[in-house]
């Protein structure tokens, strides 16, 4: 199956935004974020459709994007940290294009992630505590959907960016 898609999954903080641009710089791919997109469709911020909607109505609006964005060819498309909490997004993402997981242990989420308020999820007392628990339910479903998985916490970004090019070479994706 010729995959023509890339689609990044991993928890906030992972790098999934900077490391999808500059690959679909790279490939001359169209780059998208699902939560930039919901943001620009909404006229909202994650954080406000949260308040109002609640996480339920977020993901709703989350799935039809995903449900749109995994039918566009050459997109390098990084998605929010929980998209892999619903089965339809984990089957289109997984069918629909090759799915790069970015694995980044929680103690460097939590510094790349501490002052970030548009992350409703963190806005808590203990984000450390939210994170590992988000990570240890979510990471069998990002390893599970993964074609290429990438440690990203000792890695310069380019060289993120460079791991994941020469696996879409290898594969003949690219």
């Amino acid at each position: 199956m010729h995959k023509e898609s890339i689609f990044l999954v991993g928890p906030m903080g992972a790098g999934k935004s900077t490391v999808g641009r500059l690959v679909a710089e790279k490939l001359n791919y169209q780059f998208v974020d699902s939560d930039h997109e919901i943001e620009h469709r909404t006229g909202a911020t994650i954080p406000m459709i949260f308040d109002i909607e609640g996480e339920a109505g977020f993901r709703e609006r989350e799935e039809l994007v995903i449900d749109e964005l995994t039918k566009r060819c050459e997109v390098v498309l990084a998605t929010g940290g929980g998209v892999v909490e619903r089965e339809k997004n984990r089957q289109h993402l997984r069918t629909r294009g090759f799915v790069v997981y970015l694995k980044s242990p929680v103690e460097a989420l939590i510094q790349r992630t501490k002052h970030d308020r548009n992350r409703p999820l963190l806005q808590t007392d203990n984000p450390g505590k939210v994170l590992a628990e988000l990570m240890e339910k979510r990471e069998p479903w990002y390893l599970e959907m993964a074609d290429l998985v990438i440690e990203t916490q000792q890695v310069s970004v380019h060289r993120v960016v460079k791991q994941i090019l020469e696996r879409l070479e290898e594969e003949h994706i690219i």
